[in-house]
């Protein structure tokens, strides 16, 4: 099934193709396709990860990190449809 993502980047609407065999999420992707290094970004989620007791802490960690560089309104377009 082909994927696309949608999202804006600092308020500039955009469309991306994704691929799980190239990102292992839709954020990785965005930041790839805008060119922003996220080591130190994913280094700081990983250490996250590791010490809180469940995923919606990283979640709220990523978004929040995500808005501060720029992006907002993140989400996948299945086949083409919304």
């Amino acid at each position: 099934m082909a994927h696309k993502v949608r999202y804006k980047f600092k308020g500039v609407a955009k469309e991306i193709n994704f691929s799980y065999s190239r990102h292992q999420n839709m954020h990785e992707a965005v930041a790839e396709a805008e060119g922003i290094d996220l080591s130190q970004f994913l280094q700081t989620e990983q250490q996250l990860a590791a010490i809180s007791k469940d995923k919606k802490t990283v979640r709220n960690f990523r978004d929040t990190e995500f808005a501060k560089m720029g992006f907002s309104e993140l989400y996948f377009l299945k086949n083409g449809q919304e």
